[in-house]
């Protein structure tokens, strides 16, 4: 098929590349014409894993496109996705600004028949939104509007997107639905579903999925915080919750909140849709306040390991992006941590594999960012880990120990076994479990 995608973020790239790949013509546009160059050039603007090769791949072969034309891009498509930023606005409700302005023009330049896909994560409501925008300027005759959210979670966006779990599809037109039913074909051979049901429900099933699984971490986060009250161990509880089938394993890690891209902005822009048909959503607001709270957990830890007095303190960070296999710091915790050490005095040397270049357009020199971890440690007084990059579990400890002159670490994701670290000399601090060799505490400038 012939497609157009309008939007080359995470999701539209993911989304351009992955169709490329099985065997659609796929253009994508963007206004940014420095980032379309780029990308003309063979240049992946975003760390994704796998999706280098397969844009490499469909690039060199003629099946993937990119252009700043709006016009020229959905000539010949029969497929439209709009892929486009839905940013919580000053009241926290999705800006839709983004994507009724490309309904706009797009009602202005459809001459044929074409699907316009809402791929975006977007409030109820919406895909009315978008064809009434359509149709100012343009028969409806013209086009159907479709709901097809997406369920990419960065770091394996590519592998979700070829082996979906299940592919969720909004229409109330019958045509629009055999053809994306065709479109996605191909990627649920192994007898996943594509389920078909109304506009509003996909819209709904989007933030109702990503506001459970934020539930999930949240809760999870308060039983770790009164684990630490009553003495408890979270892992443990965690291993003995998610054994219960009825519960299962994921998203019962405890740490120090949710970030990224989706789930702060989904949950809140939930949160608003229900206010606006006056519906009170209390859990929603409970875990929105939990993980504010969450993110500045760790910060606090190292704040009264200190007798909260960080001023001459050096703090090594092991992790900036919001979680592993990404360079996204949107909403990232560690962006948290890091401005209430530096307003409460202390020196920050940090380290990341991929989000390095993101948070120094973010801090400038407020922050020194190292080639290495241990180059972030060398000097420092205690590190903090944020995030749980697979090279941050396995470091060389004697290196950490010589080079933290406190051999104190705080540990956002619980990375390390208590006993090992209580057998390697450190002061060892995580979340929902009992510090270890607590006799390292310093109190009032001297080692107790």
């Amino acid at each position: 098929m012939n497609i157009a995608v309008v939007g080359t973020g995470y999701v539209g790239l993911v989304t351009g590349t992955c169709f490329a790949e099985t065997g659609n013509h796929v253009i994508c546009v963007d206004i940014d014409a420095n980032k379309v160059e780029r990308m003309k050039n063979g240049e992946v603007p975003i760390f994704e894993p796998g999706l280098d090769l397969l844009f490499e791949r469909n690039t060199k072969e003629g099946r993937l496109h990119f252009t700043t034309n709006l016009k020229e891009a959905i000539k010949d498509a029969e497929i439209i996705f709009l892929a486009l930023p839905t940013p919580p606005g000053e009241d926290g409700s999705a800006d839709l600004s983004y994507i009724l302005g490309v309904a706009s023009d797009l009602s202005h330049i459809i001459e044929d028949y074409k699907i316009i896909i809402d791929k975006s994560t977007v409030p109820v409501g919406t895909s009315e939104k978008v064809h009434a925008a359509l149709v100012a300027n343009c028969s409806e005759d013209l086009f159907s509007v479709v709901s097809n959210p997406e369920f990419l979670r960065e770091g394996v966006a590519v592998d979700d997107f070829l082996k979906p779990d299940r592919v969720v599809i909004g229409t109330s037109s019958e045509k629009a639905r055999e053809t994306m039913r065709k479109l996605y074909d191909p990627f649920v051979r192994q007898g996943n579903p594509i389920i078909f049901m109304d506009e509003r429900s996909a819209e709904m099933t989007k933030y109702a999925a990503n506001s459970y699984l934020a539930t999930r971490i949240s809760f999870m986060n308060e039983i770790a915080n009164l684990c630490e009250k009553v003495g408890a161990d979270v892992d443990m509880v965690r291993k003995g919750m998610g054994s219960d089938n009825r519960i299962g394993k994921r998203f019962l890690f405890p740490g120090v909140g949710y970030g990224g891209s989706c789930f702060p902005k989904d949950v809140q822009a939930l949160y608003k849709t229900a206010n606006q048909f006056e519906y009170d959503f209390k859990i929603l607001n409970s875990v929105m306040n939990v993980n504010r709270i969450q993110k500045s957990i760790l910060a606090e830890k190292i704040k009264r390991f200190y007798q909260h007095d960080l001023s001459g303190k050096t703090v090594a960070i092991w992790g900036l992006a919001f979680k592993p296999n990404t360079d996204d710091i949107r909403e990232a915790p560690a962006l948290y941590i890091i401005d209430e050490l530096l307003e409460a005095g202390a020196t920050i040397k940090a380290y990341d594999p991929e989000a390095m270049d993101n948070v120094r357009e973010l801090y400038g020199d407020k922050i020194t960012l190292t080639d290495n971890l241990y180059e972030a440690i060398n000097g420092a007084d205690v590190l903090a880990i944020i995030t749980e990059w697979s090279v941050f579990r396995q470091p060389d400890f004697d290196k950490v120990k010589e080079s933290l002159s406190k051999k104190a670490i705080f540990d956002g994701r619980n990375l390390y076994d208590l006993d090992t670290m209580e057998k390697l000399g450190f002061y060892y601090e995580s979340i929902g479990r009992t510090p270890v060799n607590r006799h390292l505490m310093v109190s009032n400038g001297t080692t107790v």
